[in-house]
């Protein structure tokens, strides 16, 4: 069995909507194969990172920059993770109160350093608060389960 790790930082209600959905979209009946653990990034560590064959990254924009939990887990995962996982299939989303391209570059300049592989450009979730968002969050799991499932990625 394969496993996806889910990393997402919700601070807030519509934060946690988000981090449920990514769950309930990987979690997906019709995807046996897979094992979802989820944690909030100052739980989760290298030996998560190790542990997995996919990881899904959650984070709000603040002040144009991912949350500072999520910074943090990645300050402590960096080393531990950078020569053995190199090729992790990854996706992330962005709850962005603004335009989240701030967000987007850091993220993508830390994974681009630990040469994960993006499975789909990141999600990012702009301006005021929809339903849709969670939605959208849900496929982003099961895109990433039942490509991690099927051997795509």
């Amino acid at each position: 069995m394969k496993r996806l790790l889910i990393v997402a930082h919700a601070p807030s209600p519509n934060t946690l909507k988000l981090r449920e959905a990514a769950e309930r979209g990987a979690s997906h009946p019709d995807i046996e194969a897979i094992e979802v653990i989820v944690k909030p990034p100052l739980e989760a560590g290298p030996d998560d990172v190790m542990a997995c064959d996919a990881i899904l990254l959650g984070t709000p924009e603040n002040l144009g920059y991912m949350s500072g939990a999520l910074k943090d887990f990645f300050d402590r995962s960096y080393y531990p993770v950078l020569e053995e996982k190199q090729g992790l299939p990854c996706a992330l989303y962005i709850r962005a109160g603004r335009d989240g391209t701030g967000t987007q570059r850091a993220v993508e300049s830390i994974v681009t350093g630990l040469r994960w592989k993006w499975a789909q450009e990141p999600l990012i979730l702009r301006g005021e608060w929809q339903e849709s968002f969670v939605e959208e969050v849900e496929e982003l799991g099961l895109y990433l389960a039942a490509g991690l499932e099927s051997g795509i990625f």
